[in-house]
Order: C-alpha cells, then sequence, then structure tokens
C-alpha cells in the first residue's frame, strides 16, 4: 500500500447519439483531454476523510450528491478487504458538473484509479469501466456507460450500449467550440422525458431515435474520411431530432442561433440536454475563438475551443 496515490481522468462530450444510445442506438464521444479532474490519496492510520468542491469531512458523512463515489469508495475497501483505512482523498476538477460534460464519470474514474494505485492493485481497461459504472449507477439509475468509456479514453469512442465500446479513427481538421449556457441539466429527468414521449406518441418517437443512429453512422464515416459537409449535415440533423424529442432548451437555442450566424457550419446540445453545453463546429481557429467571444457575449458562462484532431 501506498503513501501516495493518484488517478486521473477528463472532460467529454457527446457528438452525436445522446438518447438514442439509450434505446440500443450507437453514439460518439469525444474526450477532452484539457479539461482534467484529479483524486489524490494520502494514507492516514484511522480516519477517512474526503476533500472536494461539493463535500469536506468524514467519508461517512458524505453528501448526497456524492453518494455515487462514496458507494464506489466503499465497494473498492470491501473488496481490497480494508474497510477500515485511514485515508485522505483530495477531489480537485475542472469540469463543469451538471452540464453533459461527463463530471461525475470522470470523478468516479479518477477515484477508481486512485485507489487501485493506492492498494497497488493491477487494473484492466474492463475492470475500469464495470467498477467506475458502480458510482454512475448510483447516480443516473440506468446510465449507458457512454461517459465512463469516454472520461478513460484518449481517441473518440464509438459506443453501443452492452455491446460495442472501441475508438473510431479521425481525419477531420477543425475545431470544437464547447460553451456552457449554465444551466444545469439533469440525465434522470431528460431520460424520463424521452420515455414518457415513446410512450405517449410510439412510432413517431421511435423513428426519431432510429433516425438519430443513421445520423451517428453517417458522423463515424465524415470523421474518419475529414468530410466536413457531411459532418456539418448529420449534425444539424441531430439537433431536429433531439429538439422533437423534448430535450432542448430556450437556452440552447438561443445559444446555437448565435453560433450559426457567426460562422459555425453545426451546431447542436450535448449530453441529457434541457440546459447544459452546446457544441458548434467550426472549420479555422479564427472562427472558432471570434465564435467563442460571440458565444460568451450573448450569456455562455464558460466557452472552450478544442482542435479536432490530437495535437500530439
Amino acid at each position: 500500500m501506498k503513501n501516495l496515490a493518484t488517478g486521473t481522468s477528463h472532460a467529454k462530450i457527446i457528438l452525436i447519439g445522446e438518447h438514442g444510445v439509450v434505446y440500443g442506438q450507437p453514439a460518439i464521444a469525444l474526450p477532452i483531454s484539457t479539461i482534467q479532474m484529479q483524486a489524490v490519496i494520502h494514507r492516514r492510520d484511522t480516519a477517512q476523510t474526503v476533500k472536494s468542491r461539493y463535500f469536506n469531512g468524514d467519508f461517512q458523512m458524505m453528501s448526497a450528491n456524492l453518494g455515487g463515489i462514496q458507494a464506489l469508495i466503499k465497494t473498492l475497501l470491501a473488496r481490497f478487504e480494508r474497510p477500515n483505512q485511514g485515508f485522505d482523498i483530495h477531489i480537485t476538477s475542472d469540469i463543469p458538473s451538471e452540464r453533459g460534460m461527463g463530471s461525475s464519470a470522470a470523478a468516479a474514474v479518477a477515484v477508481t484509479r486512485a485507489l487501485y494505485d493506492f492498494f497497488e492493485q493491477p487494473l484492466s481497461h474492463q475492470d475500469l469501466l464495470r467498477t467506475a459504472n458502480i458510482a454512475e449507477s448510483y447516480t443516473h439509475g440506468q446510465p449507458s456507460g457512454l461517459d465512463v468509456a469516454t472520461a478513460s479514453a484518449n481517441s473518440p469512442v464509438w459506443f453501443i450500449k452492452d455491446r460495442e465500446n472501441f475508438p473510431i479513427p479521425i481525419k477531420l481538421p477543425g475545431y470544437l467550440v464547447i460553451a456552457d449556457t449554465g444551466i444545469k441539466s439533469q440525465t434522470k429527468v431528460a431520460v424520463a422525458t424521452v420515455k414518457n414521449l415513446l410512450m405517449v406518441e410510439g412510432t413517431t418517437i421511435q423513428s426519431r431515435i432510429e433516425h438519430l443512429g443513421q445520423l451517428t453512422e453517417q458522423t463515424r464515416s465524415a470523421l474518419a474520411t475529414g468530410n466536413l459537409t457531411a459532418l456539418a449535415t448529420a449534425l444539424n440533423g441531430a439537433q431536429d431530432d433531439l429538439r422533437s424529442l423534448g430535450v432542448s432548451h430556450p437556452a440552447l437555442e438561443q445559444l446555437l442561433a448565435v453560433a450559426r450566424q457567426n460562422g459555425a457550419v453545426a451546431a447542436k446540445l450535448t449530453g441529457s440536454g434541457q440546459g447544459g453545453c452546446l457544441i458548434a463546429i467550426a472549420p479555422e481557429a479564427s472562427i472558432a475563438n471570434n465564435l467563442s467571444q460571440k458565444l460568451s457575449a450573448a450569456g455562455a458562462t464558460a466557452t472552450w475551443v478544442e482542435p479536432l484532431l490530437p495535437t500530439d
């Protein structure tokens, strides 16, 4: 057992396929490696404490919004047969919470990695995914697993729930602009909205969900071949589908309009919606940086600009 251990992770955005992924359709997510989360563990003799932006104190008294992390830590202490082992866990994050950027999943990945490092145990990628999803299941009910997969990935992820999860190639230059509406998005509520619409409207909503899957297939091809026009068509079409599923929001629609008026070839919500963040695709860095400024002026509480192609 180590005296000091660390685990890291990063933000993610769903490029396309949100909500469809709940119903067996594919999704594509991008890791955002520059927006980081870290868990650092210091060994102690007895006390068990956790410090984060939401909670600072006795591990057994963790607040409700960190219940998933508490459940994860308890599971791992039992797994390693050290339920009373003393520790200080300090979680630091640059990822905004409840914005569709995978904050809870990133915390689960970072804490899992840190605890395996702390107890000097090997950790396979599949074990990481299964273990981190303990916290996600507590937090989100029945998560797809996409957030955890991407928070631990280095490349774009192709994901079909309970079936496929693997990196996919990207040859498309351009820039991704992320803008935060400042409004919390709650996955459980948004998923329930779509479920209720599906029960009421049946075939109409099912066709939208299947269309999202078709657009995701088109997006995969566009990324691999560098076809910016095809990518833009697919992403803009996905926003139309998501709006019909009831998961857009007036603040998102306002920023989407600003994005499209200022050089974005595509713009859509990302994540569960009903708030959270939007993403926009810009063909050049100058357009992306100007777009970031325009979105901030229009009310975005934070923006990020990322190259679509890895820089390393």
